[in-house]
C-alpha cells in the first residue's frame, strides 16, 4: 500500500519508536491522519528565519542567529514581528520508506501565527525526508498578534506518507462524480480541485475579518474567551468585491462546501501566482471526514487565511484562489474528523479561531 498513514498507523509508529517523545502523548494528539506536535521548554529568539541546510545540524546554525532564550515552562510572550525557534517534544526515527510533511494547525493559521517545521539537514520548510532521524523544531513568527505560549502547546501537526498517492486530475474527476467533493459551485479541476472565495453572503452577514494592527496579547490556552471586536475589523463587501491592502491579514471563506471522503486526505495548496500576489493558506491539512455528512460535516466550507503582497488587489466573488490536492489513505482511518472527537471546525462557515467568542 501507499498513501497517507491513518491514526492507528501513527499509534503503531509511536509504539515502535519511529516517533519519539520527551513526554507521554496526550489525548487528542493523534488526529485521523496526523499527529499534533508540542512545544518544548524554551523558545530561542533568532535574528532571521533560516534553514539548517544539507548536512548541517540546526544547532550549528543557531549559534549564528541566536539572540536570547525564553523559558516556556510557565508561559512566555512571543512578540509580534519576531522570529523564534522552539525545539519540539517529539522527534523522529523514520523507516526509509516513510516521509512526512508538516503544517500549522487551523487555529494557528487563523491567528496569522506563521509556524513552520524545520529539521537537521533540512533544505525545505515543513518537508521531512524519507528515513529522517533526529529532532524537530518549530519556527514561529507571530505576524498580527503577540501570543502567550507554553510548553506542551500544539501549534503544528505532521502527516506521514508512504510512497506517492496524489490523485491525478482524471482520478479526481472520477472521485468528484462519485462523492461530490465540492458543492455550491462547479468543480474546477487542474493539478488539484480549485476553490473560490465567497464575497456575496446573505443579507446582513459578513464576508470576512481583517486583523487590527495594534492589539493585546492572545493566550493560546484561552478558548472562546476573546471579544472579536478587540482584535478584528468586520468586513462587508459591495458588489461582490473586496480590495486587499498590502500586508494586511484577512479571514475569508470559500464559496464551495468541501468534502473529504473517509478514504482520502487533502492539503490546501496555492493557486497560480498569475491570478494575483496574495497567499490564501497557512494551515493546509484537511483530515478524512471533513465535510462528510455521516461525520456531521455537511456544508463545511474552507476558511481562507489571506495576506496580500506588493500592491492593493481587488478580489472578486467566485474568483479561484486556491486548490485542494487529494491523496489516498494508506489504510481506512479508525476515526474520522468530527466523528466523536474534538473537531473545532466541522460544519463551519466563516469562523475565527477557537480563541474568540462566537
Amino acid at each position: 500500500m501507499t498513501g497517507v498513514l491513518a491514526s492507528q498507523q501513527i499509534s503503531a509508529l509511536v509504539d515502535s519508536g519511529a516517533i519519539r517523545s520527551a513526554a507521554p502523548l496526550v489525548e487528542g494528539q493523534i488526529q485521523p491522519a496526523s499527529l499534533d506536535l508540542r512545544l518544548g521548554h524554551e523558545a530561542i529568539r533568532v535574528r532571521a528565519s533560516f534553514l539548517a541546510g544539507a548536512g548541517r545540524p540546526l544547532d550549528a546554525r543557531l549559534q549564528e542567529f541566536e539572540m536570547h532564550r525564553v523559558d516556556l515552562t510557565e508561559g512566555a510572550v512571543l512578540e509580534k514581528g519576531c522570529v523564534y525557534v522552539v525545539p519540539l517534544l517529539e522527534s523522529l526515527d523514520l523507516p526509509e520508506d516513510l516521509s512526512a510533511v508538516a503544517n500549522a494547525k487551523s487555529s494557528t493559521g487563523r491567528l496569522d501565527l506563521l509556524t513552520r517545521t524545520i529539521t537537521d539537514g533540512g533544505t525545505e520548510f515543513d518537508r521531512i525526508a524519507p528515513g529522517y532521524k533526529g529532532p524537530l523544531y518549530a519556527e514561529i513568527c507571530p505576524r498580527s498578534f503577540s501570543v502567550l505560549a507554553r510548553t506542551g502547546m500544539r501549534l503544528n501537526q505532521i502527516r506521514f506518507r508512504r510512497g506517492q498517492s496524489v490523485l491525478s486530475d482524471a482520478e479526481l474527476a472520477t472521485l468528484h462524480e462519485a462523492e461530490t467533493l465540492v458543492s455550491g459551485g462547479p468543480a474546477v479541476i487542474g493539478e488539484g480541485l480549485g476553490f473560490s472565495v465567497d464575497l456575496q453572503p446573505g443579507a446582513g452577514e459578513l464576508v470576512g475579518w481583517r486583523a487590527k494592527p495594534h492589539t493585546g496579547v492572545i493566550d493560546l490556552d484561552r478558548i472562546g474567551q476573546y471579544d472579536p471586536a478587540e482584535f478584528w475589523d468586520p468586513l462587508q463587501a459591495s458588489r461582490g468585491q473586496l480590495i486587499l491592502d498590502p500586508d494586511a491579514f484577512y479571514i475569508l471563506v470559500s464559496r464551495e462546501a468541501v468534502h473529504i471522503p473517509p478514504l482520502y486526505a487533502a492539503e490546501m495548496a496555492p493557486y497560480l501566482a498569475m491570478v494575483g500576489e496574495f497567499r490564501v493558506h497557512y494551515a493546509g491539512f484537511f483530515d478524512p471526514g471533513f465535510g462528510h455528512s455521516a461525520a456531521g460535516g455537511s456544508g463545511s466550507r474552507g476558511v481562507l487565511e489571506v495576506r496580500c503582497h506588493e500592491a492593493p488587489f481587488v478580489l472578486e466573488h467566485g474568483q479561484i484562489v486556491g486548490r485542494l490536492v487529494y491523496e489516498r489513505m494508506d489504510e481506512p482511518p479508525e476515526q474520522l474528523y468530527g466523528a466523536g472527537i474534538a473537531s473545532n471546525y466541522q460544519g463551519q462557515g466563516l469562523k475565527l479561531s477557537k480563541h474568540f467568542r462566537s
